[in-house]
Protein backbone atom coordinates (compact mmCIF):
# COMPACT_ATOMS: atom_id res chain seq x y z
CA UNK A 1 0.00 0.00 0.00
CA UNK A 2 1.10 3.60 -0.47
CA UNK A 3 2.67 5.46 2.41
CA UNK A 4 -0.25 7.92 2.46
CA UNK A 5 -2.76 5.10 2.99
CA UNK A 6 -0.59 3.48 5.66
CA UNK A 7 -0.26 6.79 7.54
CA UNK A 8 -4.03 7.29 7.46
CA UNK A 9 -4.71 3.78 8.88
CA UNK A 10 -2.13 4.35 11.62
CA UNK A 11 -3.57 7.71 12.67
CA UNK A 12 -0.42 9.71 11.91
CA UNK A 13 0.14 12.48 9.40
CA UNK A 14 1.70 11.70 6.05
CA UNK A 15 4.50 14.16 6.83
CA UNK A 16 5.44 12.26 10.01
CA UNK A 17 5.45 8.95 8.13
CA UNK A 18 7.59 10.45 5.37
CA UNK A 19 10.06 11.81 7.93
CA UNK A 20 10.24 8.37 9.56
CA UNK A 21 10.88 6.75 6.17
CA UNK A 22 13.74 9.13 5.35
CA UNK A 23 15.22 8.74 8.84
CA UNK A 24 15.01 4.94 8.56
CA UNK A 25 12.69 4.68 11.59
CA UNK A 26 9.45 3.71 9.84
CA UNK A 27 8.15 0.78 11.92
CA UNK A 28 7.26 -1.34 8.87
CA UNK A 29 9.24 -2.42 5.79
CA UNK A 30 8.92 0.09 2.94
CA UNK A 31 10.64 0.83 -0.37
CA UNK A 32 10.71 3.74 -2.78
CA UNK A 33 10.01 3.21 -6.48
CA UNK A 34 11.90 5.00 -9.25
CA UNK A 35 8.84 7.24 -9.66
CA UNK A 36 9.22 8.43 -6.06
CA UNK A 37 6.21 6.55 -4.72
CA UNK A 38 6.84 4.92 -1.36
CA UNK A 39 5.23 1.53 -0.87
CA UNK A 40 4.72 -0.05 2.53
CA UNK A 41 4.85 -3.85 2.60
CA UNK A 42 1.49 -5.43 3.39
CA UNK A 43 1.50 -7.12 6.80
CA UNK A 44 1.04 -10.88 6.90
CA UNK A 45 -2.25 -11.86 8.55
CA UNK A 46 -1.68 -13.67 11.85
CA UNK A 47 -5.11 -14.79 13.06
CA UNK A 48 -6.68 -11.48 13.96
CA UNK A 49 -6.14 -7.79 13.62
CA UNK A 50 -3.99 -5.69 15.91
CA UNK A 51 -5.16 -2.18 16.74
CA UNK A 52 -3.57 0.58 18.76
CA UNK A 53 -5.75 2.73 21.00
CA UNK A 54 -4.52 6.25 21.74
CA UNK A 55 -6.41 8.76 23.88
CA UNK A 56 -6.03 12.22 25.35
CA UNK A 57 -8.35 13.70 27.92
CA UNK A 58 -9.27 17.04 26.35
CA UNK A 59 -9.25 18.92 23.08
CA UNK A 60 -6.48 21.25 24.26
CA UNK A 61 -4.20 18.16 24.40
CA UNK A 62 -5.03 17.09 20.85
CA UNK A 63 -1.49 17.78 19.51
CA UNK A 64 -0.28 15.11 21.95
CA UNK A 65 -2.59 12.58 20.29
CA UNK A 66 -0.59 12.35 17.06
CA UNK A 67 2.69 12.18 18.97
CA UNK A 68 1.26 9.38 21.11
CA UNK A 69 0.16 7.48 17.99
CA UNK A 70 3.65 7.92 16.55
CA UNK A 71 5.33 6.61 19.70
CA UNK A 72 3.02 3.59 19.75
CA UNK A 73 3.66 2.82 16.07
CA UNK A 74 7.42 3.16 16.51
CA UNK A 75 7.51 0.95 19.63
CA UNK A 76 5.33 -1.68 17.94
CA UNK A 77 7.76 -1.69 15.02
CA UNK A 78 10.69 -2.22 17.39
CA UNK A 79 8.88 -5.12 19.05
CA UNK A 80 7.82 -6.70 15.76
CA UNK A 81 4.11 -5.98 16.28
CA UNK A 82 2.32 -5.13 13.05
CA UNK A 83 -0.52 -2.66 13.53
CA UNK A 84 -3.56 -2.98 11.29
CA UNK A 85 -5.23 0.18 12.61
CA UNK A 86 -4.79 3.00 15.08
CA UNK A 87 -7.84 4.35 16.88
CA UNK A 88 -7.51 7.85 18.35
CA UNK A 89 -10.01 9.46 20.67
CA UNK A 90 -10.48 12.48 22.89
CA UNK A 91 -12.31 11.81 26.14
CA UNK A 92 -11.95 11.54 29.89
CA UNK A 93 -10.58 8.29 31.30
CA UNK A 94 -13.15 8.49 34.08
CA UNK A 95 -16.10 8.91 31.73
CA UNK A 96 -17.47 5.75 30.15
CA UNK A 97 -18.68 7.66 27.10
CA UNK A 98 -15.96 6.74 24.58
CA UNK A 99 -17.64 5.35 21.45
CA UNK A 100 -14.43 4.52 19.57
CA UNK A 101 -13.13 2.41 22.46
CA UNK A 102 -16.49 0.65 22.76
CA UNK A 103 -16.46 -0.14 19.02
CA UNK A 104 -12.90 -1.46 19.30
CA UNK A 105 -13.79 -3.70 22.23
CA UNK A 106 -16.90 -5.01 20.41
CA UNK A 107 -14.99 -5.80 17.19
CA UNK A 108 -14.26 -9.53 17.43
CA UNK A 109 -11.83 -9.36 14.50
CA UNK A 110 -9.41 -7.34 16.68
CA UNK A 111 -7.33 -9.96 18.49
CA UNK A 112 -4.85 -7.56 20.12
CA UNK A 113 -5.28 -4.04 21.45
CA UNK A 114 -2.09 -2.05 22.04
CA UNK A 115 -1.89 0.96 24.38
CA UNK A 116 1.07 3.09 25.43
CA UNK A 117 0.12 3.20 29.14
CA UNK A 118 -2.69 1.51 31.06
CA UNK A 119 -4.20 4.91 31.88
CA UNK A 120 -4.72 5.62 28.17
CA UNK A 121 -7.30 2.80 28.18
CA UNK A 122 -8.86 3.61 31.57
CA UNK A 123 -7.74 5.13 34.86
CA UNK A 124 -9.20 2.29 36.90
CA UNK A 125 -10.18 -1.30 36.18
CA UNK A 126 -7.95 -2.13 33.20
CA UNK A 127 -7.39 -5.52 34.82
CA UNK A 128 -11.09 -6.28 34.28
CA UNK A 129 -10.91 -5.29 30.61
CA UNK A 130 -7.78 -7.43 30.20
CA UNK A 131 -9.51 -10.44 31.79
CA UNK A 132 -12.58 -10.03 29.60
CA UNK A 133 -10.40 -9.87 26.48
CA UNK A 134 -8.44 -12.96 27.56
CA UNK A 135 -11.68 -14.88 28.11
CA UNK A 136 -12.53 -14.35 24.44
CA UNK A 137 -9.03 -15.28 23.21
CA UNK A 138 -7.91 -11.67 22.77
CA UNK A 139 -5.18 -9.70 24.49
CA UNK A 140 -4.14 -6.26 25.70
CA UNK A 141 -0.53 -5.17 25.17
CA UNK A 142 0.72 -2.31 27.36
CA UNK A 143 3.93 -0.91 25.88
CA UNK A 144 5.04 1.00 28.99
CA UNK A 145 3.74 -0.70 32.12
CA UNK A 146 5.23 1.91 34.49
CA UNK A 147 2.68 3.73 36.58
CA UNK A 148 2.06 7.33 35.54
CA UNK A 149 1.80 9.19 38.86
CA UNK A 150 1.88 12.84 37.81
CA UNK A 151 -1.88 12.87 37.29
CA UNK A 152 -2.81 11.44 40.70
CA UNK A 153 -4.01 14.76 42.16
CA UNK A 154 -5.93 15.49 38.94
CA UNK A 155 -7.55 12.05 39.08
CA UNK A 156 -8.57 12.56 42.69
CA UNK A 157 -10.09 15.94 41.85
CA UNK A 158 -12.02 14.41 38.94
CA UNK A 159 -13.35 11.58 41.11
CA UNK A 160 -14.41 13.99 43.83
CA UNK A 161 -15.99 16.35 41.30
CA UNK A 162 -17.97 13.48 39.83
CA UNK A 163 -19.16 12.30 43.24
CA UNK A 164 -20.06 15.81 44.38
CA UNK A 165 -21.89 16.51 41.14
CA UNK A 166 -24.13 13.55 41.81
CA UNK A 167 -24.73 14.59 45.41
CA UNK A 168 -24.99 18.36 45.20
CA UNK A 169 -25.58 19.22 41.57
CA UNK A 170 -23.20 20.41 38.91
CA UNK A 171 -23.18 24.07 39.88
CA UNK A 172 -21.38 23.73 43.20
CA UNK A 173 -19.54 20.47 42.49
CA UNK A 174 -16.22 22.02 41.52
CA UNK A 175 -16.10 24.25 44.62
CA UNK A 176 -16.98 21.34 46.92
CA UNK A 177 -14.47 19.04 45.27
CA UNK A 178 -11.73 21.64 45.62
CA UNK A 179 -12.65 22.13 49.27
CA UNK A 180 -12.44 18.36 49.81
CA UNK A 181 -9.01 18.20 48.13
CA UNK A 182 -7.79 21.15 50.21
CA UNK A 183 -9.10 19.50 53.37
CA UNK A 184 -7.38 16.24 52.47
CA UNK A 185 -4.09 18.07 51.97
CA UNK A 186 -4.26 19.94 55.27
CA UNK A 187 -5.87 17.11 57.25
CA UNK A 188 -8.83 19.20 58.43
CA UNK A 189 -12.52 18.88 57.80
CA UNK A 190 -14.18 20.69 54.92
CA UNK A 191 -16.38 23.68 55.90
CA UNK A 192 -18.91 22.69 53.21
Amino acid sequence: MKLTEWARTQGVSYRSALNWFHAGTLPVPARQLATGTILVEEPVATGGRTAAYCRVSSTDRKPDLERQAGRVAAECGRRGITLDATVTETGSALDGNRPKLHALLRDASVATIVVEHRDRLARFGTEHVESALAASGRSLVVLDDAEVEDDLVGDMTQVLTSMCARLYGRRSARRRAQAAVDAARTGTESPA
